[in-house]
């Protein structure tokens, strides 16, 4: 069997606010902005690690979303808003700086750094769209 050469690319959240994403993700988490498309009042914005610069976050516009229906999108809305619609696991080397910087500004703060049972340190903020961002620590 061969080895296929496949890459992530990017990783896909849904946000309804490009003002407050943009404070989230550029501002807290230090992330560049690659892209950023408006269409009909919607923002697809494309954001990214500097350090990694072929893998990317997508935050799109969960209305935009082709083939769901009216009920679909509430349900969406309403996921979002209690935060089980999406996720994302982030690393980094320095959880306590991380933590410290994030929880100064205007995050909700899910979980502080705490070692699971698991086996890794870790801790949880909610975005401005309510996706659980958990970061760990990489050693």
């Amino acid at each position: 069997m061969t080895v296929m050469d496949i890459t992530i690319h990017s990783a896909l959240l849904p946000h309804n606010d490009p003002d407050a994403s943009l404070a989230f993700y550029r501002d807290a988490l230090g992330f560049e902005v690659r892209n950023d498309v408006e269409y009909g009042g919607m923002h697809w914005i494309t954001l990214g690690s500097p350090d990694q610069p072929g893998t990317s976050i997508v935050l799109y516009p969960p209305a935009a979303s082709p083939g769901v229906t009216d009920d679909e999108r509430r349900t969406i809305s309403e996921m979002m808003a209690k935060g089980t619609f999406a996720s994302i696991n982030l690393a980094t080397k320095d959880l306590d700086s991380a933590f410290d910087r994030l929880q100064s500004g205007e995050v909700e703060v899910v979980q502080e750094p705490t070692d699971q049972p698991y086996g890794i340190r870790d801790c949880a903020f909610r975005d401005p769209s309510g996706n659980l961002v958990r970061i760990q620590e990489t050693h």
